[in-house]
């Protein structure tokens, strides 16, 4: 059903009559109106539907979109008996910008014509203006009102046409070998275009105004977020300006903090354009000769022989005289486990020299950015090159919120001409809540890569665009978002727990479980009070008793409700987290920590990490113990291994205590639910089992204790199916290819029989039925 469109909308679109008022929508906000107008999802008058189109030529021009195609087919579309006076402003504004391009490549200094020049010259500089201005694409057309722009744009045209006539009288007498008197005139004619030019230019609005230089200040400023940052390089601005003012008074600063910066923070958080903001600053205020950046890093620094660092510190060094040397990621220059033959002190040595003497100081600036800590770590242990830094020159950018991340992807994908609809929108909103889960999420970058992707999947599938139907090529739907995250499961996660042989009672604890955190994640949504979810926990029970497979359904679980953003198991045990000497163990752990951010981290046989306070093992419980408290939306803990033994781990420690609530224990299977497993094991396979097989096993399973649980089935089952092979191998004709008799499990017994698998088999084997 249409949707008649909101009155004080509508007012607020038909309110908007001229382009010398910014258009009170955003590109993205009328995209979106006209794609429901599309899509017959809401209705409006046919004025507010032209003013909404000319608000996207407005917004295309404004972002000066090159060779707009689109723009000359949405102007020339709209029916002329409903265009609204902005939309012939828009028109005309098109125009007006393109014949001032073409003014603005015109060096109207080549034809100034001088009395020595000879006459062969002065014709030639003559056909030559005369013939630049006939290419002109002048306007043949006037907007209804005679605004200043039109007024402006018209005393060029006049002007010009001055000029012309001029030349023409010119050429004439040059042609004709007869007195040419006009010279002085043409030239004051020049000089009087030049100077309309730049009225007409000045008249334009001015994000529209041709080779306009950008202000740096305007540019931080419109930058999404930072905006502790925006504050402290405004007022640095205006700080540096006053010293200057007050130096060139006479008076002095000796304590000044120079022009040397260090940028920290993670990857995408705008480090390298910061960077370049800065030179854009330090040379608008004179403070350097040009604007220039020089961008290296360590493998452009650090040589492979001595010396040869040096020299490359040393040629970047004198390439950025004048303006700015940035490092990224310096603090890889300095590695702590780097060898001997690592060169990259030799890069610090040399740049803090050249910081200070005499040739080059105070005649480039040093930026260096990098990663917040490992900066923090660097710079402290190369004192040398800290003192070059005051405190007050340290920025530090923090990471975008998710709503800054949202308006940064939403920014990339309009200056690629597409828009998200809104419920595309808050797909991609989870899309970058799910990426973001450690410190080496890339921010910004990130959130461009995910819309580039998304592109790229709608691109993919989609149709020939046309211009007709130009709008469809724009949208991101929520398709497009769905099919770029890719991480659909094969079956729902309740329904694998489901199909999974015995566990009932842990069964029923994960449903518990999972019911209850999604009452809590809807009462959240509700803005209802919530209960704490407890979701670290502790699976007991011997091995095979499918405590792995079922922390596996445990993170997809919790992935669809939306608590883990990954829904990954990650596993680990002893070995993964403790290393074999001091301070290790921490860095070790850490990693793997890292790794499972997003998802569940499962050690196997955890009570081993217990081996006394002089083991590296309790290094490991206290940074498990630290990161889990840092890190407690992110991640989910699962210790697993034998009852008794958990139980005295998780007791002998406060810490795993407090943390872990949750208790599973996985009972040994019977002997019917092994049955069961041999016969899944057997038909995932295709093999079926002949009728004498399961009378057999179960018997054998009643007279023998095996351990493994369900991994011996799944042994046992592989070792019968290789002796199958090997009895139809050696028979003359092969039958029943399918099929597992009663001497392929009993062959594959005996071969298993003497391992960990099997205790106290004193089977009778003629008391067991067979064919």
């Amino acid at each position: 059903m249409k949707e008649e469109i909101n009155f004080d909308l509508e007012k607020t679109i038909l309110a908007w009559q001229s382009i010398e008022t910014d258009a009170p929508l955003h590109e993205i906000e009328v995209l979106r109106l006209l794609d429901k107008i599309q899509k017959n999802e809401l209705k409006c008058e046919d004025q507010v539907h032209a003013i909404l189109q000319g608000m996207v030529v407005y917004h295309r021009l404004k972002r000066n979109v090159e060779n707009d195609q689109l723009n000359d087919f949405l102007l020339h579309n709209l029916d002329s008996k409903i265009t609204p006076t902005v939309i012939k402003e828009l028109r005309a504004l098109k125009k007006y910008v393109s014949l001032l391009k073409e003014l603005k490549e015109i060096d109207f200094d080549q034809f100034t014509l001088r009395e020595t020049d000879f006459e062969p010259v002065k014709l030639k500089k003559v056909n030559a203006f005369l013939e630049k201005t006939h290419d002109l694409n002048r306007l043949t057309e006037q907007s209804l009102d005679q605004n200043s722009l039109q007024k402006k744009y018209e005393q060029v045209i006049v002007e010009l046409e001055h000029a012309e006539n001029i030349a023409s009288s010119l050429k004439y007498a040059l042609e004709n070998r007869k007195s040419a008197s006009e010279l002085s005139e043409l030239n004051q004619s020049l000089e009087t275009i030049k100077r309309k030019i730049h009225l007409f230019n000045e008249a334009l609005p001015h994000f529209m105004q041709v080779n306009k230089e950008k202000n740096p200040l305007d540019q931080l400023n419109q930058m999404v977020g930072l905006d502790e940052i925006k504050q402290y390089i405004n007022n640095y601005y205006y700080y540096l300006k006053y010293q200057k003012q007050r130096k060139e008074i006479g008076f002095q600063m000796v304590d000044e903090p120079g022009m040397h910066m260090v940028i920290s923070g993670n990857p995408g958080t705008g480090k390298t354009t910061i960077a370049r903001l800065l030179a854009d600053l330090y040379y608008q205020l004179g403070l350097l000769e040009t604007n220039e950046l020089i961008e290296v890093n360590r493998s452009q620094l650090v040589g492979s022989f001595m010396g040869q660092s040096e020299e490359n510190t040393l040629n970047y060094v004198k390439q950025a005289l004048g303006g700015v040397l940035f490092i990224d990621e310096a603090h890889t220059l300095k590695r702590d486990d780097q060898s001997g033959n690592d060169y990259g002190q030799a890069v610090i040595d040399t740049l803090v020299t050249a910081m200070t003497s005499k040739d080059y100081a105070n005649k480039f600036a040093v930026i260096l950015a990098g990663y917040t800590e490992e900066m923090r770590q660097f710079l402290w242990a190369n004192s040398g090159l800290r003192s070059r830094f005051p405190d007050s020159n340290f920025i530090t950018l923090p990471d975008f919120s998710d709503e800054s991340l949202m308006e940064i992807a939403e920014d990339t994908a309009i200056m690629n001409d597409y828009f998200f609809t809104e419920s595309a929108r808050n797909q991609f909103y989870q899309l970058i809540e799910k990426a973001k889960v450690d410190e080496s999420f890339g921010n910004a970058r990130t959130a461009k890569d995910l819309v580039l992707k998304t592109v790229f999947s709608k691109s993919s599938h989609a149709e020939k665009p046309t211009q007709q139907n130009w709008l469809p090529h724009m949208r991101i739907d929520s398709e497009d978002i769905i099919n770029i995250d890719g991480d659909k499961q094969d079956q729902e996660p309740l329904q694998e727990l489901d199909r999974l042989i015995g566990l009932s009672d842990v069964k029923e604890e994960v449903k518990k479980l999972s019911s209850f955190v999604k009452v809590q994640q809807k009462r959240k949504e509700l803005n209802l009070p919530t209960i704490p979810i407890q979701l670290h926990a502790v699976f007991s029970g011997n091995p095979g008793t499918g405590k792995t497979t079922v922390a596996k359904i445990f993170a997809n679980i919790l992935k669809n409700c939306g608590l883990l953003k990954r829904g990954h198991l990650v596993l680990a045990s002893r070995s993964d987290l403790v290393a074999g000497y001091v301070g290790q163990t921490a860095i070790k752990t850490k990693k793997k920590i890292r790794e499972a951010l997003g998802g569940v981290l499962f050690i196997d046989e955890a009570y081993a990490l217990n081996r006394g306070d002089k083991d590296f093992g309790k290094e490991a419980i206290d940074t498990l113990v630290d990161e889990m408290t840092k890190h407690n939306e992110n991640l989910v803990v699962i210790l697993a291994g034998y009852k008794e033994e958990m139980q005295q781990f998780i007791i002998s420690n406060p810490g795993l205590e407090s943390r872990f609530k949750k208790y599973f224990h996985f009972k040994d299977y019977t002997n019917q639910e092994l049955l069961q497993i041999l016969n899944y094991q057997a038909e995932s396979y295709q093999y079926k089992m002949d009728e004498a097989v399961n009378p057999y096993v179960l018997q054998l399973l009643e007279q023998n204790e095996v351990k493994g649980n369900g991994r011996f089935m799944v042994n046992w089952i592989n070792e019968t199916i290789q002796y199958q092979a090997l009895r139809l191998d050696e028979e003359e004709k092969i039958e029943k290819i399918d099929t597992l008799k009663v001497v392929d499990f009993e062959q594959a017994w005996k071969a298993i029989r003497g391992n960990r698998y099997v205790k106290n088999s004193n089977t009778d084997q003629s008391s067991i039925p067979r064919n």
